[in-house]
């Protein structure tokens, strides 16, 4: 049984695998090309985000029974093709759920009371207390779309401010609590004065965050999106700060992301980034919200969890 890694995970992953019998091999170094040798044999494939899991690649590996993902997101993967072919594909939201969470809150709050910008100013001499005066987040209405592993840890987090958290999922009910009150998205768009993404990218999200979805809100809001960066157009959001319909935004995630996150700069930058880039009701992180160095190990723990369940499932 043969596991070939793509990409860069943490080594507990391997360590797990190679205790149960499995065959670890290294191809982090290797090109896409270089890599398909490797696959004629490959029992499980481990990736991140570095090449993109499709029909011509992925028909190198006759008898490849799973891919395992280091991250939530499977947008890079051909689900079609991997359902036609009975390989099983396991991802790990469970391991950067809290990650996530903890960094929209924290973008938000950062967000509210200007803090990057206190801290810029400061650094350049400048001292403007009245320039920098905050929001306070408790009193706030904050609608949450997707209520899976990434939507319920953010309103985890949220449970210890005097918030109203609306949660809607197309594919879910029974979700409410005393904490959470679970709502349509019209609902969502006439109370919400925070919104946050907690979706998948897919057909039906591409671009959801359009000129319709900004004007659909009744009152001003800030915006969250740590989920992906194409769910927001960013004509759209830029239209609507400019208009004041979003007030500001949290954006760890941006529409130009490449698969190789490194090349990023490499890019035209379009006149609309230029703006967020220089707007100070805009904050950027790296698309980092769910990777930190406690999540780094959860993300391969979980998926050698979930591997090694498949096997003794495989072997009954």
């Amino acid at each position: 049984m043969k596991v070939v890694f793509l990409d860069i995970v943490h080594p507990i992953l391997s360590e797990r695998l190679t205790a149960a019998g499995y065959h670890c091999i290294d191809a982090t170094d290797l090109s896409r090309e270089e890599s398909i040798p490797l696959l004629l044999d490959a029992t499980g494939i481990v990736i991140r985000s570095r090449f993109r899991m499709d029909e011509s690649f992925l028909s190198n590996a006759p008898v490849l029974e799973f891919i395992a993902r280091s991250g939530a997101g499977m947008e890079n993967i051909d689900e079609a093709y991997t359902s036609s072919k009975d390989i099983t594909l396991f991802n790990a939201p469970e391991g950067n759920r809290n990650a996530v969470g903890e960094h929209a809150l924290g973008m938000l709050l950062s967000l509210f009371n200007r803090i990057s910008q206190g801290d810029r100013e400061i650094r350049s001499g400048k001292w403007d207390r009245e320039g920098n005066r905050g929001l306070e987040l408790d009193g706030r209405i904050v609608g949450i779309i997707g209520f899976g592993n990434n939507g319920q840890a953010f309103a985890k987090k949220l449970r210890g401010f005097d918030v109203e958290i609306l949660a809607y999922d197309k594919y879910k009910t029974g979700y409410g609590t005393e904490f959470i009150q679970e709502s349509t998205m019209n609902e969502i768009f006439a109370k919400a004065d925070v919104f946050s993404f907690h979706i998948p990218q897919t057909e039906e999200t591409l671009f959801m965050a359009d000129d319709d979805f900004f004007a659909s809100f009744t009152k001003p809001i800030h915006l969250i999106n740590l989920a992906r960066g194409k769910i927001v157009r960013t004509s759209s959001l830029v239209n609507a700060i400019k208009s004041g319909k979003v007030l500001g935004a949290c954006l760890d995630v941006l529409e130009y992301e490449k698969s190789s996150f490194e090349s990023f700069f490499e890019q035209d930058i379009s006149t609309d980034f230029k703006f967020l880039l220089n707007s100070d009701k805009v904050l950027l992180s790296p698309h980092v919200g769910g990777w930190t160095h406690e999540s780094y190990f959860k993300l391969s723990d979980v998926l050698a969890d979930k591997i090694l369940k498949f096997k003794i499932q495989g072997s009954v």
